[in-house]
């Protein structure tokens, strides 16, 4: 019987873990799934015969290594900051490894001594960062094979509310880490290709600098840019492109309003706020507002960020109840980023019948025999309940494809790496199209990078 250590029983992990156990039987394997929260190990591994709930603590070291020296593989789904303690274990015992994550500057530290030992370390191997590589490089490698020469890559995911449960003005909820929602695109600056001509994106101009894309059925999309496109020239061998810009997706409208909560310095995630546990919302609001003996809060909102009183941007934040007087934070020592995190939870949470959704659009224009061509790649997935969600079936189902194929030495280039080549993304991407994830391809006029007809650069 062949052992995969499963560290962390997370939301993400409910699709991967049902998918070993399918397979378990007729692989002979044994599942184990390890997490603090014992309760929640013992929920996902259910009452299958050949899984097995164990509490582990990934800070206590022996309980640790102990539980990797007996797997054959290990999947690490923790946060990212912690794979690496796994990872080094998994060096010491000579264990393969598989996370979503990116790879971080340790782990990829790692990366000769695990060529060394012939191991496969793969991550980015979710949905973004993950479906994202695999599908793309299918594409430009099929665009090279035909002698083709890439002039454009455009690459734009979403986690997103299904359209039969988008039932708020946002036209948004959340569907993975709501941290990540409200911190997205700090800490630098969004750095992109376009025509040639390097663009940059500081954060405060991030959500008024939006593109829209059309996804047949779906309709209109925005998207804002991610914080560095530039690195994937090298990552894509891409170096000769005249553009290249990823970004993420979100309903049209989004953007513009978030950019009040950026502007106001609501989503500040580097300072604490004094008696923030006996805030109410509106005094936190109010917090970031000019002192006025007789203007009222919703007043200084309007007047300070230029919003009529008609606007829909108004409604929009009055359905999240931020001016309530009467509604406690109720954290200690808490920033900004973490109180507007928990107004909003209060708003974007998903019923216990909402649907999520992805969205991965991609554009490739390139020139083949003096003609200039471009594909449209699209993929949607749709959730089905809160267990089998699009998040946890994009995310979990290529991690457990992939820690298959690697257990079976299907995968067998050694390294730290990520999934961009033929080895690792042919197999699984006929795996997840055989599970409903794949791409409707498009040909179109290749237009070049003008989004708005506009002239210049």
């Amino acid at each position: 019987m062949r052992n995969i250590l499963i560290i962390g029983a997370g939301k993400s992990t409910s699709v991967l873990i049902e998918y070993l156990l399918k397979k378990s039987d007729s692989e002979d394997l044994k599942i184990k799934i390890g997490d603090l929260d014992l309760e929640s190990a013992k929920k996902m591994a259910g009452t299958h015969p050949r899984a097995e709930a164990v509490a582990l603590d990934v800070f206590n070291r022996d309980e640790r290594q102990a539980a990797v020296n007996e797997a054959d593989i290990v999947i690490s789904m923790l946060p990212a900051r912690f794979h690496i303690e796994v990872a080094k274990d998994c060096l010491h015992f000579g264990k393969n490894m598989v996370t979503a994550s990116y790879i971080s500057e340790e782990m990829e530290l790692l990366d000769k001594e695990v060529k060394q030992k012939g191991l496969v370390f793969m991550n980015e191997i979710g949905v973004d960062p993950g479906i994202d590589h695999m599908s793309a490089m299918q594409v430009i490698d099929r665009i090279r094979d035909e002698g083709g020469k890439l002039l454009l890559f455009e690459s734009f995911t979403g986690g997103l509310v299904a359209p039969e449960s988008d039932t708020n003005l946002w036209n948004y909820k959340f569907t993975w880490n709501p941290r990540n929602v409200v911190v997205a695109g700090q800490g630098g600056v969004a750095k992109f290709l376009q025509e040639g001509k390097f663009k940059y994106i500081p954060y405060n101009r991030l959500f008024r600098r939006t593109e829209f894309i059309e996804v047949k059925n779906y309709g209109k999309f925005e998207v804002y840019a991610n914080r560095n496109s530039l690195k994937y020239k090298s990552i894509y061998g891409l170096d000769d492109v005249l553009t290249l810009y990823r970004g993420t997706i979100r309903r049209v409208g989004f953007s513009k309003a978030w950019n009040m909560f950026v502007q106001l310095g609501l989503t500040d995630d580097s300072y604490l706020m004094e008696n923030s546990e006996e805030m109410s919302y509106r005094d936190f609001v109010n917090s970031f507002l000019p002192y006025s003996p007789t203007d009222s809060v919703e007043l200084k909102f309007r007047h300070n960020l230029k919003i009529d009183q008609d606007d829909i941007m108004w409604e929009k934040l009055l359905e999240l109840d931020i001016f309530n007087p009467n509604k406690k934070v109720g954290l200690k020592r808490a920033t900004p980023a973490q109180i507007l995190q928990k107004i909003l939870m209060d708003k974007w949470t998903l019923a216990p019948d909402d649907k999520d959704m992805i969205v991965m659009y991609h554009k490739f224009g390139y020139e083949l025999d003096g003609e200039r061509k471009q594909i449209d790649a699209t993929m949607v997935n749709i959730g089905k309940d809160q267990t089998h969600t699009a998040m946890a079936r994009t995310v979990g189902l290529p991690v457990a494809i992939a820690a298959l194929k690697i257990l079976n030495g299907n995968i067998s280039t050694p390294g730290v790496q990520l999934p961009i080549t033929r080895e690792v993304y042919t197999p699984i991407l006929e795996e997840l199209a055989e599970n409903g994830i794949l791409f409707r391809e498009e040909e179109k006029e290749y237009l070049g990078y003008n989004p708005f007809g506009e002239v210049g650069n």
